[in-house]
């Protein structure tokens, strides 16, 4: 143990600008995460996204104390977040699939994702209660060659550095894997061409692009860093990239926030609450009632109709289906148009009638709403219906 002792003092204490900013962006995603996950409830979409950025910081906890030397001081972690490594195209894959599926995430569905970290965790048993010296001979040959190394008891098995030595090719792979998968489901999703509210500013569309890029730009990165370092001392790059990206990442949370919002600091909000009013009863009304076909629906009425104010109806509306009023209520009616269109009991109506049996003021508005959310002009729709019924 004298051995141990001597090479541990004799390893430095790094703080730089670039240990400065991996602690400055492992704060921050610290912060996001437990404001995530005391703002949202159990199963939620971006309950998920807090795991994965959890798991992310824990792993740049690791580099940081690496880089830095300050894992002398708990040497007994070192390399214990491996498996997290193999964690972080997951969970931000699952992210995704819940926020595009609309499907919670089912650890009974989903659970074949956890075959290749557990899997690699149990191959590294043997590392993981290996004596300190061990440990500290892995942290110097990757980052303090130049000190040398201590003895290790013989009867120590080193048959897991089998799959250890494969550790990077095991981490492009999955990141590879699930760049397919996510680009695979954004575009799927990207196809049904649902339409996103005008006033959000960053959609859950463009912020899956982004993830997307984000999968691409590290997988690209790590393997740029896997070509230049033989060893673990590159590692700092990829944990200053990831700071980078939490950062931009907050930024389009804040960007959200209502605290920029007027309605924030004007009086008859600053008790709202949307809880007394569910998504579910507005659908209901629409539904029960027909409301969206009359043409001189607005936000302010509907809201009266449900003895509730204007900004609880809208913030309904936007969380449930990322839309605003006007694209929602257009929704509905391009939905039963849709189906009047090809219903023999309106075919003696022309298409300019039934859109405004559908409760649209004009010709040219119900042309633009239809081919923003079918894709196509009412009569192209109806010509493409009637040939494929005829095939």
């Amino acid at each position: 143990m004298e051995d141990i002792k001597t090479i541990l003092e004799q390893i430095p204490i790094r703080h730089n600008l670039a240990s400065h900013i991996m602690l400055v962006g492992i704060v921050q995603g610290l912060f996001l995460v437990l404001v995530i996950f005391l703002r949202t409830k159990k199963g939620s979409e971006i309950r998920l996204f807090g795991w994965a950025l959890l798991v992310q910081c824990l792993v740049f906890a690791d580099i940081y104390l690496c880089y830095t030397g300050l894992m002398k001081k708990v040497l007994f972690l070192n390399d214990s977040t491996e498996i997290f490594v193999l964690l972080i195209a997951p969970t931000l894959y699952f992210f995704l699939h819940s926020l595009l599926k609309r499907e919670p995430f089912s650890l009974k569905k989903q659970w074949y994702h956890f075959i290749l970290p557990v899997a690699y965790g149990l191959s590294q048993l043997n590392y993981t209660l290996s004596p300190l010296e061990v440990k500290l001979n892995a942290y110097l040959g990757a980052y303090h060659r130049e000190l040398g190394f201590v003895e290790v008891p013989e009867s120590i098995n080193y048959s897991y550095h089998i799959i250890k030595d494969k550790f990077r090719w095991i981490l492009l792979f999955s990141f590879t894997f699930y760049l397919v998968l996510s680009s695979r489901l954004v575009a799927q999703t990207w196809r049904k061409k649902e339409v996103s509210a005008k006033n959000i500013k960053v959609d859950k569309y463009a912020f899956s692009r982004s993830a997307v890029l984000f999968f691409l730009i590290l997988l690209v990165f790590i393997f740029m860093i896997f070509l230049n370092y033989n060893d673990d001392g590159g590692d700092h790059y990829i944990a200053i990239f990831g700071t980078v990206i939490i950062f931009i990442t907050s930024f389009f949370i804040f960007s959200e926030s209502r605290f920029f919002e007027k309605s924030w600091i004007a009086d008859k909000y600053e008790t709202l609450s949307t809880n007394s009013l569910q998504f579910e009863a507005v659908e209901q009304f629409l539904i029960d009632t027909d409301y969206y076909c009359k043409q001189d629906v607005s936000l302010k009425n509907l809201a009266l109709e449900l003895n509730t104010n204007a900004n609880t109806v809208s913030k309904l509306i936007n969380s449930k289906t990322g839309m605003n009023f006007n694209d929602f209520i257009n929704s509905k009616r391009i939905l039963l148009a849709k189906t009047r269109l090809l219903d023999e009991e309106f075919a003696h109506l022309t298409v300019e009638a039934i859109g405004h049996s559908v409760g649209f003021r004009s010709k040219s508005a119900f042309y633009t709403a239809f081919k923003k959310h079918v894709g196509s002009s009412p009569s192209s729709f109806m010509k493409q219906k009637k040939e494929q019924k005829a095939s």
